[in-house]
């Protein structure tokens, strides 16, 4: 891959994320556009089929997990490090949202990015008191590649069968009312 073709990748994914590159909406996604407000105003909702790629990252015990292997559930999956301020101010939001709807058919993952590793990640984790999300951490960064992260904190929902419902780039309080509505909406359609 060319060093042009590398920053014109968040270009593509932005066309297609926009909808500018798919020409239709579903009537589910023009419902859902009119839950885009107050905190999740500046989500974009995917108007195409598209499948997230699987990928790797690592638990608070030091074995690999999989995207895959939450496929049954409607994922809340989020992208951030411990040196990301906009990262710290976000994660205690996401952390009740785990407690307030974590389920069979909900659950957030909070992959970090940081290379330092799954110490330096529990240790934030334990200094911000969180309590309902489990440590996660891809300090090889692919992870975040895969999904076509170029800023941090970045969140993509994910319907059952990693069918991405939308993202947000940037922080967000993933509990507010507003929040919460969008992510139930995201929850009725189910997979794909």
């Amino acid at each position: 891959m060319t060093i042009r073709q590398f920053f014109h990748l968040p270009f593509l994914m932005l066309l297609t994320f926009t909808g500018l590159g798919v020409a239709t909406s579903t009537a589910f996604s023009q419902n859902a556009e009119k839950l885009l407000v107050g905190e999740v105003r500046n989500f974009v909702i995917a108007n195409s089929h598209q499948e997230m790629k699987d990928f790797a990252f690592l638990d608070g015990d030091g074995k690999e997990q999989k995207l895959s292997d939450f496929k049954d559930k409607t994922i809340l999956l989020n992208f951030w490090a411990t040196w990301c301020a906009p990262c710290l101010k976000e994660m205690p939001g996401i952390d009740r949202l785990q407690g307030k709807l974590g389920s069979d058919d909900f659950t957030v993952l909070a992959v970090s990015q940081d290379l330092q590793g799954m110490e330096k990640v529990k240790k934030f984790l334990k200094a911000l008191k969180i309590e309902h999300l489990a440590a996660y951490n891809d300090k090889t960064t692919k992870s975040g590649r895969s999904a076509g992260i170029f800023g941090l904190p970045a969140t993509i929902i994910l319907k059952k069968d990693l069918v991405v419902f939308g993202r947000l780039v940037g922080p967000a309080e993933w509990d507010s009312d507003e929040a919460v509505a969008l992510i139930k909406h995201a929850m009725k359609d189910g997979g794909s």
